[in-house]
């Protein structure tokens, strides 16, 4: 029963022995990395918010349907499809009362679309002449955006394998498989959009019909930056 008893227990140190000596993949070389790349590009969807507010000129009131009407037969003179005109989802179409007066203002929020900074030129000179004093950029954005931010995917990941390649050349060693891949900024949108105006923006970001010579500024968008960021782990070949 003893002889039994010390085999087996022989046995299972044997076993034991046997796995601390298998292989441990943690402990394969392996060498991390991170790929960059971005890409500029001039925006070509440009959004105008524009308020047009019920007002009085003399003793006659002008109202939202007549401004409105107006404002399109503008647009349509410098070629916009009215299409890109429509209405704001937030705050399209409200009432405010002042305070301490008996009076109602109506107030419309239209979204402008259009596709180039001359044009943002034309639209805001066609303002100036409305005497429509609230007016701004929006946003910029471009159509083919999200086409773009699968190129830089692509073009980050191959940097990561290209910056691993001749880390490890240079020590005799060859880039293995990718056993790990990640897009950094996972809490956040990992593209970073940049677009500013250039020559005159404050007279794009808080336009006012008081400004004058607005038909002499030059309107031009820097391009959009969009730039992301991943990460891979290769194993190392020996």
């Amino acid at each position: 029963m003893k002889k039994l008893l010390i085999v087996s227990l022989l046995l299972g140190w044997i076993t034991l022995k046997g796995q601390n000596l298998s292989p441990n993949l943690n402990d394969s070389p392996f060498i991390e990395v991170v790929g960059v790349a971005e890409k500029e590009i001039v925006p070509d969807e440009i959004y105008i918010s524009i308020v047009i507010k019920e007002h009085n000129e003399g003793k006659e009131n002008v109202t939202i349907e007549q401004q409105e009407i107006t404002l399109k037969a503008a647009l349509t003179d410098i070629g916009i499809p009215l299409e890109n005109l429509y209405l704001s989802d937030a705050n399209s179409n409200y009432l405010k009362v002042r305070l301490g007066k008996k009076e109602v203002i109506a107030k419309t929020e239209y979204i402008l679309k259009v596709t180039d900074a001359f044009t943002v030129g034309k639209v805001f000179e066609k303002l100036d002449i409305l005497n429509i004093q609230d007016a701004c950029i929006q946003k910029v954005s471009h159509s083919k955006l999200q086409e773009y931010k699968k190129e830089i995917r692509i073009l980050a990941i191959k940097a990561a394998k290209e910056k691993a390649d001749y880390l490890l050349s240079a020590i005799g060693e060859k880039t293995g498989n990718a056993l790990k891949i990640n897009e950094l900024n996972q809490n956040s949108n990992p593209y970073e959009v940049y677009a500013n105006v250039v020559d005159g923006p404050s007279k794009l970001q808080s336009f006012s019909s008081s400004d004058s010579g607005f038909e002499n500024q030059t309107i031009q968008f820097r391009k959009m930056k969009i730039q992301t960021s991943i990460y891979v782990k290769f194993s190392i070949i020996q």
